[in-house]
C-alpha cells in the first residue's frame, strides 16, 4: 500500500516550480509589473483580473477570487485530485513521488489503486488472449495492422465465453469487488455475474500518466452494439478523456496539431500509417473538457467527420463546444470526408499522404460556421439576414473576448451589413441578460481584509517566509490573548522546520483548513508595509514588538474587567498601561 506523501517533499517541489511556467503552459500571460496577467480561465471576462505573482508562486482573481499556488490551479484546471495534481507537476520535473511507510496512506488513493492494477491485469490477459487467438488475429490483419501497432496500443482480445476473466484473476472478495467497479463484469440479480466484454477486440483507455481506466470492445462479425466502452466508474469518466492521446504524448516530442476522431480504429489505422497525432472521442460527441485537454497539449485541432448529416451535426456541437474554449493562438478546423468513409478506410484507400493533404486542407472554424449558418437562411432578404446575425450572436456570445471573436464580429458584420458596433453591443447586451441581477462587489485591489496590525504582520510573513529566520515572534504568542497571534506562532514554526520554504508552500500546509482562505486573500494583501520591500525588514519587528505589548495589554484587561486578582507585577503593568 501506498504512504502518505512526505510535506517536505511537496514543499520542495512547489519550491522548485515556476508557477508562472505552469500557469502559462495552459493560459497565455502578460507582464505588467513585477506581476503576470491573463483573463482569467474560470470565468468570462473582458479585462484582465486574473494576477500571477512570480515571486509568492501565488495567483489570484479579483473578479471571482478563484486562487492559490500550482496545485490547486492544476487542480481546478484541469479538474485533477490533489495527488494527481502533486504527480503531474512531479512528473514536470522529472522527480518520483516518494511515499511514507506508515500504513496511513491517503484513503482515496488506496481506494482506486485495486482499481488500476485490476485494469492492468485485465489488459496483460486481453493481450495474452490475441496471441492465442488465430481470428482475433487474421482480423486486424485484415484491417492493416500489424504486431507492432497493436503492441504500441497493447491491443487485446476478450474470449467467447461468460468468465474468462474470473477464471484467470480469482474469486477472492476484493477481485470481484474490484472487477464490479470497473465494469469488467456484471452482476445479476442472482448473485451471479458474468464478463462484459465477450469475443471482442478490446483497446485499452489510458490516462494521462499511462494508466489502464478503462476499455473499448469493438465485436469482430456483425452484431450490436458494433463497440461496447467501460461503464462510467471512480477511474474512468468517458466525456473527460481522449483515447490515443498518451501515446501520442509518447510518440512525439512536438505536438503541432491533433486529429479528432470518432472511433478506436480510426486511432490506430491513422498511427498504422504513420500519422501519429490522432485521438478519439470515445463515441460521444467531443466534450468541452475533452477539448481543453486537447489544447492543453497543443495549439491546434483538427475535427475529423463522416461528409453525411450526423457528421455535420456532430461537428457543429464540436464547434458549439469549442466557441467557448478558443481563444487567441488556438486554432480550429474541421474535416469532411466522403459519406460512408472514415479515417479507417479513408487512410487504407488513398494513403498517408494524401490524407494529411486533407487534413492541410480542412476547413477553418469560422469557415464552417458562416457557410453552415448561410445554408440555413436567405441573406439576399433582411429577413434573412436578421435571422442568421440572431444565430451567429448567441454563437459569438459564448466566447471569451479575444482577437479572434472581433475577427468573427467583423466578418458578421460585412455579411448581414451592420456595423460592428451594432453587432458588439447586441452581443454584449445578451451576455449581460444571462449574469444574476445582483452581482458582487468587486474588491478594490488590496482591500479584501481590514488592515489590522495582525493581518499585516501574518501577510507580511506569508508573502516574505525569511522573515521567520531574521526575527523570531514571542513563544507567548502560542497561547496569546489577542486573536491571529497563535496563527503568526504556528507560521513561524512551520517556516522553521523548512527555512527554505516558499509562499506558495507554506499555504499550501493550510489547505482544508480554517485558515485557508483568510490566508489566501493575506498572501495577495497590498498595503504601504507589504509593498515597500525595502522597509519590510525593519517593520515587520516593530509590528510584532506592537503586537506584543498590546496583546499584554489587552490580557490584563480582560482580568480586570473579569474581576480576576492581578499579581503584584501585573497590577504595576497595568498602572503602565498607557490611555487609550
Amino acid at each position: 500500500m501506498a504512504g502518505r506523501i512526505p510535506q517536505n517533499f511537496i514543499d520542495d517541489l512547489i519550491t522548485r516550480c515556476d508557477i508562472v511556467e505552469v500557469i502559462n503552459a495552459r493560459v497565455p500571460l502578460k507582464r505588467k509589473g513585477k506581476e503576470f496577467t491573463a483573463c482569467c480561465p474560470f470565468h468570462n471576462e473582458k479585462t484582465p483580473s486574473f494576477t500571477v505573482s512570480e515571486n509568492k508562486q501565488f495567483y489570484y482573481c479579483f473578479g471571482c477570487h478563484a486562487k492559490g499556488n500550482a496545485i490547486g490551479f492544476l487542480m481546478d484546471y484541469e479538474h485533477l485530485s490533489y495527488i494527481d495534481a502533486i504527480e503531474t507537476l512531479a512528473a514536470d520535473q522529472h522527480l518520483d513521488v516518494p511515499r511514507e511507510d506508515d500504513g496511513f496512506a491517503n484513503r482515496k488513493k488506496e481506494d482506486r489503486q485495486p482499481l488500476y492494477d485490476i485494469l492492468e491485469q485485465a489488459s496483460e490477459l486481453y493481450q495474452d488472449a490475441l496471441k492465442d487467438s488465430q481470428r482475433a488475429i487474421d482480423y486486424l490483419k485484415q484491417r492493416g495492422l500489424s504486431g507492432e501497432v497493436a503492441k504500441q496500443f497493447k491491443i487485446g482480445y476478450a474470449p467467447d465465453g461468460w468468465d474468462f476473466l474470473i477464471r484467470h484473476i480469482g474469486k477472492s472478495t476484493e477481485t470481484l469487488s474490484a472487477l464490479s467497479k470497473t465494469g469488467l463484469i456484471v452482476n445479476k440479480e442472482s448473485n451471479k455475474t458474468y464478463d462484459r466484454f465477450r469475443d471482442r477486440i478490446i483497446f485499452p483507455i489510458t490516462d494521462q500518466r499511462g494508466r489502464i481506466i478503462g476499455f473499448g470492445g469493438r465485436i469482430l462479425d456483425k452484431g450490436e452494439p458494433k463497440y461496447l466502452n467501460s461503464p462510467e466508474n471512480s477511474v474512468f469518466h468517458k466525456g473527460y478523456e481522449l483515447y490515443g492521446l498518451y501515446e501520442t504524448r509518447k510518440a512525439l516530442r512536438k505536438i503541432d496539431r491533433i486529429l479528432v476522431v470518432e472511433g478506436y480504429m480510426d486511432v490506430v489505422a491513422l498511427a498504422q500509417h504513420g500519422i501519429n497525432y490522432a485521438v478519439a472521442s470515445l463515441g460521444t460527441a467531443t466534450t468541452t473538457d475533452q477539448i481543453q485537454k486537447v489544447f492543453r497539449t497543443t495549439h491546434e485541432i483538427i475535427f475529423c467527420y463522416d461528409g453525411d448529416n450526423a457528421g455535420k451535426k456532430a461537428a457543429w456541437r464540436a464547434l458549439e463546444n469549442t466557441l467557448t474554449v478558443i481563444r487567441d493562438g488556438m486554432v480550429a478546423k474541421f474535416l469532411f470526408l466522403p459519406e460512408k468513409e472514415d479515417p479507417d478506410t479513408m487512410v487504407r484507400k488513398e494513403g498517408s499522404e494524401a490524407f494529411e493533404q486533407r487534413i492541410q486542407n480542412a476547413t477553418t472554424l469560422s469557415e464552417f460556421l458562416f457557410e453552415n449558418l448561410k445554408s440555413e437562411t436567405d441573406i439576399s432578404t433582411n429577413e434573412g439576414k436578421a435571422r442568421l446575425a440572431s444565430k451567429a450572436n448567441q454563437l459569438i456570445q459564448k466566447m471569451h473576448n479575444s482577437i479572434f471573436k472581433d475577427l468573427l464580429i467583423e466578418e458578421l458584420s460585412s455579411l448581414v451589413g451592420l456595423s460592428q458596433q451594432r453587432l458588439e453591443s447586441k452581443i454584449d447586451a445578451k451576455t449581460q441578460t444571462r449574469k444574476p441581477l445582483k452581482q458582487p462587489v468587486r474588491p478594490i485591489r488590496g482591500q479584501q481584509v481590514s488592515n489590522n496590525k495582525t493581518r499585516i504582520a501574518i501577510a507580511l510573513l506569508i508573502q516574505n517566509p525569511s522573515l521567520a529566520t531574521q526575527y523570531k515572534v514571542p513563544e507567548g504568542f502560542k497561547d496569546a490573548f489577542t486573536r491571529g497571534l497563535p496563527l503568526l506562532h504556528t507560521l513561524q514554526q512551520m517556516i522553521e522546520s523548512n527555512p527554505e520554504m516558499s509562499s506558495a508552500a507554506l499555504l499550501e500546509r493550510f489547505r482544508d483548513t480554517e485558515h485557508e482562505v483568510a490566508l489566501g486573500k493575506l498572501a495577495m494583501l497590498q498595503t504601504p508595509e507589504t509593498e515597500n520591500t525595502e522597509n519590510i525588514v525593519r517593520v515587520y519587528p516593530d509590528l510584532i514588538k506592537r503586537l506584543s505589548s498590546e496583546d499584554r495589554d489587552e490580557y490584563l484587561r480582560h482580568k480586570i474587567d473579569n474581576n480576576e486578582p492581578l499579581t503584584a507585577e501585573e497590577q504595576q503593568e497595568y498602572l503602565n498601561i498607557p490611555e487609550k
